[in-house]
């Protein structure tokens, strides 16, 4: 069954399509999940909850927007962070680096993971450095802005304007791939 067609099964609430979709990812997202946690029984209660997730919003999944294996990546990754934040965890001493995050998609056994992980070095490469150090503040390290601005030194304003050109960029790289 190609992604595609279990997609469809999924959409229409199919029990046996959704085990088969948890087969496929489980692993990947669990080791992202644990990559950031630390702690085994709580990254097995965030990939539940990761799914349940999936399950109840799959009809917000825009294909258009991009593949579905980032798209569910984020939900996995936004998941553990709520759960470091409301436990208090120190994110930037529980979190992974943007490159040790390409390294964990790429040891994955799953042509379509390694597909996104070429696809996720390929664009962070080709951002500045400026962005590459924010984006992984804020979007893999899971800081808020207001932390990046003391990470970095510079004022909260600045962060934000950085963050949406930054953003802006990536789109103009998403948009001539």
């Amino acid at each position: 069954m190609t992604q595609e067609e279990l997609l469809e099964q999924i959409y229409k609430k199919d029990g046996k399509a959704f085990t088969a979709l948890y087969d496929m990812y489980s692993k990947s997202l669990y080791g992202v999940i644990y990559n950031l946690i630390k702690d085994k029984e709580e990254s097995e209660d965030v990939l539940q909850e990761v799914f349940v997730k999936i399950w109840k919003n799959i009809d917000s999944y825009n294909e258009s927007k991009g593949r579905f294996f980032t798209w569910i990546l984020n939900i996995a990754r936004n998941s553990s962070i709520d759960r470091l934040r409301s436990k208090s965890h120190n994110n930037s001493l529980k979190n992974l680096s943007a490159d040790n995050f390409v390294h964990i998609l790429d040891h994955n056994t799953s042509v379509t993971n390694k597909i996104d992980a070429i696809g996720i070095r390929e664009f962070i490469n080709k951002l500045k450095p400026k962005c590459i150090k924010l984006i992984d503040l804020l979007f893999f390290k899971g800081y808020t802005q207001q932390e990046a601005s003391d990470e970095l030194e510079i004022p909260l304003g600045t962060v934000k304007t950085q963050n949406r050109n930054c953003i802006s960029e990536l789109r103009n790289i998403l948009q001539v791939q």
